[in-house]
C-alpha cells in the first residue's frame, strides 16, 4: 500500500551551527592543559619579583586632632536630622562626614588641619558650604542654615541615580531584568554621566562599546535597551518623591573617604592587611593602592610585568579604552595567616601573593584555559578558594604545598556547555585581532537568541565555618554549589532567580546572598536548603537597588550590604529582620567587597566605572564607623 506522506527531514544544519560545533570540538581537544578533565591537579612554581612603591599621597607631618561641632537648621529654623556634614582636607584628598541628630546637632572629630571646606548636604535642600581655619587641638563651632531647593532642574540633579533610572519604562519584566543584569554591573545607570541625553543611534553605540566588556545581549535586547534609554533620558527634570529613612543610629556614625588613583582607575576590591592598612587592587592599571589610615599616606605599588598584550588574555575584546591599561587586571583579595595578600588577576589568569614588608610578588600562572579569575577566600587549612568566571571553574590552591586543584563545574545545558568548550579557544583566536571583539562575534549568544543565558558565571564564593566546605553561586545560571573540602565533590542546586552575586557566611553557618537582579537580600540554610528573601528598602516604590556584595560582622552578626543605585550602605539585623540605611556623602558611590577593621570600621572601595563619573572625579577607599563613640 502506497502513501503520499513524506518522511520528515531535518536537512543540513546551517553553516553557522556547523562552525560553532567545530570550534567547540577544537576547543575541547586543543584547549591548553585540556579543558574537559573535570579535575586537574598540578604543582605550580612561582616567579618572584620585587617592586618599588611610589608615594601617591604623602603622610601627615603631625598627628593632628581637632573637632568641628554645630547645628543644622532649615530656613524656617527647624532642626534637620540626618544631615551629612563633611569636612574636606586642604588638598581635597580626604573627607570625613558626620550626621546630625534629631536636634540638628552634629559633632565630628578630624585629623587634618588648615583652611578647610565644610559642606552640609541633605535631601531636598541645597548644599551649603563654608571655609574655616582649623588649628591643632581646637574645637570649632560651625552652624548651617539650609534652604529648600525650588528649581525643578536643580532638584532633579540632586536626586540619586535610582530616581532617574526609575523613569525607564520596560515593556516586559524580562526586559527590565536583562537591563539590570547587563547594564548595571560596573556602574550606576542614571547618574550625571549615564543619563546624558542621546539619540537612539548614539545609545546603540554605547551598548556596542559595553559589549566589549562582556555585556551579553541579543540583537533584540540591544534595540530594546537603546530605545528605552533614549526615551527616558531626555534631560527634562525628573519628578520624584524619595523618602529617606533617618535612623537614630546615624548620629553615632561617621564616614571617612580617601581619594586614590586617577579618573580612569578601577579600584575593585579593598582588604585589610595584618598591619591595619587598606589594600585596594586597581583592575584597570595593574596597581595596588596601599592606604595608611592613620597618617593618610597612600603608596602606589605596581604589579610586575607579564608577557601578554594590553588586556591580557582578553585583548581581543574592546575593553573600555583608557580604563584597562594593564595586563593583569587584579580583582579580588584574600589574606593568609602569614600576612601575604593573595590577588586574583582576571585578565592574566595569574594568582599572586604580595608581601608588603619586602614589596615582593610571587606569581602563579593558573593556566591558559582558565579565564577571568574572580572572588577569592581563605578556607580551612590555609587553602585558597577562587571562582573562575568565564571558564566555569573553581580553583583550590594550597600556599604551603603550592598544589592547585582546578575543578570544572557543572555545565547546565548545551548552550552553556558550548561556551565552556569554545570560549578559551575563542579568546586565544581573538587575541590575534586586538580589540575587534571577535570572541563575541563568533559567540552563540546572539545566534541562539539567548543573551546571558549561554554562561554560568560562577561569581562569589565563601567558606562554611561549620564544616569548611566551599559554597559558590552562579550569577547567570542562578545556582548555588557546595564543594566538599576533603573529596572536592560538587553538589549544585537552584536558587530563586535573583542574580546571586557575592555571598558570605555568618558565624552560625547561614549563607547570606545579595540578589543583584531583583534587589533582595537572601539567606540560605545549608542544612535544610531553605531560602528566605528580604526586599531591600528603596527610596521610592518604583526604584530598584543593585546589591553587589555583603559581609557579616563576626561579632555582632549584622549583615552589611552595598546598594549602589542610591548612594547608601545597608545594615541588616537578622534578629529583628530590620534594615538601617546609611546615606553616603559622595554622589555616585558604587561599592564593592566589604571588609571589617579591628577598630570597628566597615570598609570598601568606591569603584564606579569610570571613576571620573564619581563626584569629585576620583574613586578610592571608604570606611563607615557605626559607633564613633567607641573609637
Amino acid at each position: 500500500m502506497s502513501s503520499n506522506k513524506k518522511k520528515k527531514s531535518f536537512g543540513n544544519p546551517p553553516l553557522s551551527i556547523k562552525l560553532l560545533l567545530l570550534l567547540a570540538f577544537i576547543g575541547a581537544i586543543f584547549a591548553p592543559n585540556g579543558f574537559f578533565t573535570g579535575h586537574r591537579t598540578v604543582i605550580l612554581e612561582p616567579t618572584v619579583a620585587k617592586v618599588t612603591p611610589i608615594v601617591h599621597v604623602k603622610a601627615d607631618e603631625i598627628m593632628a586632632t581637632a573637632t568641628v561641632t554645630g547645628k543644622v537648621i532649615s530656613s524656617g529654623k527647624m532642626p534637620i536630622s540626618g544631615a551629612m556634614i563633611t569636612v574636606f582636607s586642604a588638598d581635597n584628598s580626604r573627607r570625613i562626614t558626620a550626621y546630625s541628630g534629631a536636634d540638628g546637632v552634629y559633632r565630628l572629630a578630624i585629623n587634618y588641619l588648615g583652611k578647610l571646606k565644610i559642606r552640609v548636604r541633605t535631601p531636598y535642600f541645597a548644599d551649603s558650604e563654608t571655609e574655616v581655619l582649623i588649628k591643632n587641638g581646637e574645637t570649632v563651632t560651625v552652624d548651617f542654615i539650609t534652604n529648600e531647593i525650588t528649581d525643578p532642574q536643580e532638584l532633579s540633579q540632586s536626586l540619586t541615580a535610582s530616581a532617574h533610572a526609575a523613569t525607564l519604562n520596560w515593556p516586559k519584566e524580562s526586559d527590565r531584568a536583562t537591563f539590570i543584569s547587563q547594564c548595571n554591573f560596573c556602574h550606576q545607570i542614571g547618574n550625571s554621566l549615564t543619563r546624558v541625553p542621546r539619540d537612539k543611534a548614539a545609545w546603540e553605540a554605547v551598548v556596542d562599546r559595553m559589549e566589549g566588556y562582556m555585556v551579553l545581549v541579543t540583537n533584540d535586547q540591544k534595540q530594546m535597551v537603546s530605545e528605552q534609554l533614549h526615551q527616558a533620558f531626555t534631560g527634562e527634570p525628573v519628578k520624584a518623591i524619595q523618602t529617606w529613612d533617618v535612623s537614630p543610629a546615624l548620629v553615632n556614625a561617621t564616614v571617612e573617604e580617601w581619594n586614590a588613583g586617577d579618573g580612569f582607575s578601577f579600584i575593585h576590591d579593598a582588604d585589610v592587611g595584618h598591619d591595619g592598612r587598606l589594600y585596594g587592587v586597581d583592575e584597570g592599571h595593574d596597581i595596588i593602592w596601599e592606604l595608611n589610615r592613620k597618617t593618610g599616606e597612600i603608596l602606589q605599588v605596581p604589579q610586575p610585568d607579564i608577557d601578554l598584550p594590553l588586556g591580557g588574555k582578553f585583548s581581543g575584546l574592546a575593553l573600555p579604552i583608557g580604563v584597562f591599561t594593564g595586563k593583569h587586571g587584579p580583582h579580588s583579595t584574600a589574606i593568609t595567616d602569614d600576612g601575604r595578600i593573595w590577588i586574583t588577576n582576571s585578565l592574566s589568569s595569574v594568582l599572586m601573593a604580595y608581601t608588603s614588608e619586602t614589596n615582593t610578588f610571587e606569581s602563579y600562572d593558573i593556566a591558559a584555559d582558565s579565564l577571568y579569575l574572580h572572588t577569592i577566600r581563605k578556607g580551612h587549612k590555609g587553602r585558597l578558594w577562587f571562582t573562575v568566571v568565564a571558564s566555569n571553574q573553581v580553583g583550590v590552591f594550597d600556599p604551603e604545598t603550592e598544589q592547585l586543584d582546578l575543578l570544572d563545574l557543572p555545565a547546565n545545558g548545551f548552550s552553556r556547555w558550548l561556551t565552556d568548550a569554545m570560549f578559551p579557544t575563542l579568546a586565544k583566536i581573538g587575541s590575534w585581532f586586538p580589540r575587534e571583539n571577535l570572541p563575541l562575534s563568533l559567540s552563540h549568544h546572539k545566534m541562539f537568541n539567548q543573551g546571558r543565558d549561554i554562561m554560568n558565571f560562577p561569581y562569589g564564593i565563601d567558606i562554611n565555618p561549620k564544616d569548611g566546605s566551599a559554597w559558590y553561586v552562579k550569577l547567570y545560571a542562578n545556582k548555588v554549589g557546595r564543594i566538599d573540602p576533603e573529596t572536592l565533590e560538587i553538589d549544585e542546586f537552584d536558587t530563586p532567580e535573583v542574580g546571586p552575586r557575592r555571598p558570605r557566611f555568618s558565624a552560625d553557618g547561614i549563607l547570606w546572598i545579595p540578589g543583584f537582579d531583583s534587589g533582595v537580600l537572601m539567606s540560605l540554610n545549608p542544612e535544610t536548603r531553605e531560602f528566605k528573601q528580604y526586599k531591600l528598602p528603596t527610596l521610592a516604590p518604583n526604584e530598584y537597588e543593585t546589591p553587589y556584595a555583603l559581609n557579616v560582622h563576626p561579632e555582632t552578626g549584622i549583615v552589611w550590604m552595598t546598594s549602589n543605585m542610591s548612594d547608601r550602605i545597608f545594615a541588616f539585623d537578622p534578629k529583628s529582620e530590620q534594615f538601617t540605611s546609611y546615606p553616603l556623602p559622595t554622589r555616585v558611590s558604587y561599592l564593592r567587597d566589604i571588609v571589617f577593621t579591628e577598630d570597628g570600621k566597615v570598609c570598601s572601595s568606591n569603584s564606579n566605572l569610570p571613576s571620573y563619573a564619581i563626584e569629585g572625579g576620583l574613586g578610592g577607599f571608604i570606611c563607615l564607623d557605626p559607633d564613633k563613640n567607641n573609637n
